[in-house]
């Protein structure tokens, strides 16, 4: 008799929807990955809906409600393994801007009824609320490691991520660094990697899109960028993007935020 296959789920919380599109954009992939598991909840993909436990959860988006905290916490209760995928769910987000501020001013400024939102004076990752079984890093993810960490679940095995810096994919593609050739500021020193180098390989400066690497050194690389002619104000703005809230960007910002407001 053949064993049953693992049910997967696929849960949203504060997000944009990329890191689930992205599953989707899979295509022929997708194709046989679905062929090795039930796809038991996916809202983005299908209305159908399996009651749990699942073997395993990828969840996207942060925490931004005392409901999300409450329902998270029923999520990683009925799942096995629970991956989070995305910058949302593994450093809070765009949305943990919120986190440097007043939340009600935002939702002053924002709202005709502001007394009408219910929100969380921050964004949060999914780690903080729950135990996370692996992350994956991204604004979107990569399909191609999104795979392999299906791929490596299934097989019973440990994913196989690289942790390295967006600059170790510079030199394997043999792109000319754009700090160094051009004094483009890059924040490619201290980014995991993830996108294979894209921006650096258009002659622009990376983004951080996939959050710190492993070890980033950026008080190291501000000082560089400071050379290059950044001033506090724009070291800010540049580690407080889509992983602001990811501790060694968090650190790094306010620490010249500080600085500009002297």
């Amino acid at each position: 008799m053949m064993s049953p296959r693992p049910k997967l789920a696929v849960w949203k919380f504060a997000s944009c929807d990329g890191c689930q599109l992205t599953l989707l954009d899979c295509e022929d992939e997708l194709l046989a990955v679905a062929g090795q598991v039930d796809i038991a909840y996916f809202l983005e993909a299908s209305r159908a809906i399996v009651k749990g436990p699942y073997d395993v959860s990828l969840v996207e988006g942060s925490i931004t409600t005392a409901e999300d905290a409450e329902r998270i916490r029923r999520v990683r209760a009925s799942s096995r393994f629970l991956i989070t995928i995305g910058a949302c769910a593994t450093a809070g987000g765009i949305q943990a801007l919120r986190n440097f501020a007043d939340v009600e001013e935002f939702t002053s400024a924002v709202y005709a009824r502001p007394d009408y939102i219910q929100t969380l004076e921050t964004s949060t990752p999914i780690a903080d609320h729950v135990p996370v079984d692996f992350e994956l890093r991204g604004c979107p993810i990569d399909k191609g490691q999104l795979l392999e960490v299906l791929t490596a679940h299934l097989h019973g095995r440990k994913p196989v991520i690289p942790n390295h810096s967006v600059c170790l994919d510079c030199k394997r593609r043999g792109t000319v660094c754009v700090m160094v050739a051009s004094g483009t500021p890059c924040l490619g020193p201290v980014t995991h990697t993830g996108c294979g180098a894209l921006c650096p390989a258009y002659a622009r400066g990376c983004y951080a899109c996939f959050g710190p690497s492993e070890s980033a050194n950026t008080v190291s690389l501000a000082a560089r960028l400071g050379m290059l002619g950044a001033r506090p104000g724009d070291l800010t703005r540049m580690f407080r993007t889509f992983n602001a809230g990811a501790e060694p960007f968090r650190k790094e910002s306010t620490a010249h935020d500080a600085q500009s407001a002297r």
